[in-house]
């Protein structure tokens, strides 16, 4: 956990000096102790969601224990849960908006474990979406650190044995009704099972070897994007003679450029037909990000291009 911990910051927090999210169960608070260790300085978050009875002595007492571990600080963030998107979901956009307004611009370490990425793997898979799908979680993709990618659960659960600590055991993270749970309680037991164990490490490893091919092909991706761009469109002679991983990269950040969220592989393969099937289709509506409109990409004099249309009773009628 230390070596974790302390090979992290050296990596990209070499000031010392962190935030740390705090939940209280065994994986955040394994990781508050090595951090108040290993860093110089760590200000403890805990986010209480008050979705449970007693959240708040539950929060304030991971908060005092914060303390007693040597954080400089530890504050309570009281949040309000939505339900857009499910209970997760809602609860995990609070949790993230509260820590990140709270952060006063430091680094947030995040107590994600190898059995983490694990899950997150799966589900990607299970989503279908490709490659970067299944990445999994970064070490760091500022704010957030995570420096337990490579740790097992059990590890943390037993340094938490070792230093005297009482981890706080969420119900939510035994109950059926959320599919992270099952995949942690039935379907990784059942692979460990049937493929004779070490699913979880290869897991983590299929996705640190996904972000590095990503990395790579994004970094082409970016130069050959630089040299596509005309004025505010994309230029498409050259796109529609490189390598699909490469003209989808580009679609992708050109997108995202102009604003587009929570981009789909059916939205990006919509867009590449512009390029590499046209046969005179209207634009391709992406997700925008103002209310009442959404952004369409268009195909317009060789060039991509990216306008807006109303949502609204007037919604046919494009900006573009």
């Amino acid at each position: 956990m230390r070596h974790a911990v302390r090979d992290w910051l050296g990596k990209y927090a070499s000031d010392g000096v962190v935030a740390v999210g705090l939940s209280g169960g065994a994986d955040s608070l394994a990781l508050t102790a090595a951090a108040a260790v290993e860093a110089d300085v760590v200000d403890a978050y805990v986010v209480d969601h008050g979705l449970q009875d007693g959240s708040a002595e539950i929060a304030a007492r991971a908060a005092a224990t914060a303390l007693e571990l040597g954080c400089r600080s530890a504050r309570v963030l009281t949040v309000r849960v939505g339900t857009a998107g499910g209970l997760e979901a809602a609860a995990r956009q609070a949790r993230y908006a509260a820590l990140d307004h709270a952060r006063s611009g430091l680094p947030v370490l995040l107590g994600h474990t190898l059995d983490d990425q694990a899950e997150t793997v799966l589900l990607g898979l299970a989503r279908g979406s490709g490659g970067r799908s299944i990445q999994g979680m970064t070490d760091y993709a500022e704010p957030w650190g995570r420096p337990l990618l490579g740790v097992r659960r059990s590890v943390t659960r037993q340094l938490c044995a070792d230093l005297g600590l009482e981890p706080w055991e969420d119900p939510h993270n035994s109950s059926p009704e959320f599919t992270r749970v099952r995949l942690r309680t039935e379907v990784l037991p059942l692979l460990e099972e049937v493929l004779g164990g070490g699913v979880a490490p290869a897991l983590a490893r299929t996705a640190a070897q996904l972000r590095e091919d990503g990395t790579a092909l994004d970094a082409i991706a970016e130069e050959l994007l630089k040299s596509e761009i005309d004025g505010d469109g994309l230029r498409l002679e050259t796109l529609a003679t490189v390598a699909p991983a490469l003209r989808r990269r580009v679609i992708r950040a050109w997108l995202l450029a102009g604003g587009a969220k929570s981009l789909t592989d059916s939205n990006l393969r919509a867009v590449e037909a512009l390029i590499t099937d046209w046969r005179g289709q209207g634009g391709v509506a992406v997700g925008g990000s103002v209310t009442g409109t959404r952004l369409v990409a268009a195909r317009e004099r060789g060039r991509l291009i990216l306008g807006s249309a109303h949502s609204g009773p007037d919604r046919g009628r494009h900006h573009l």
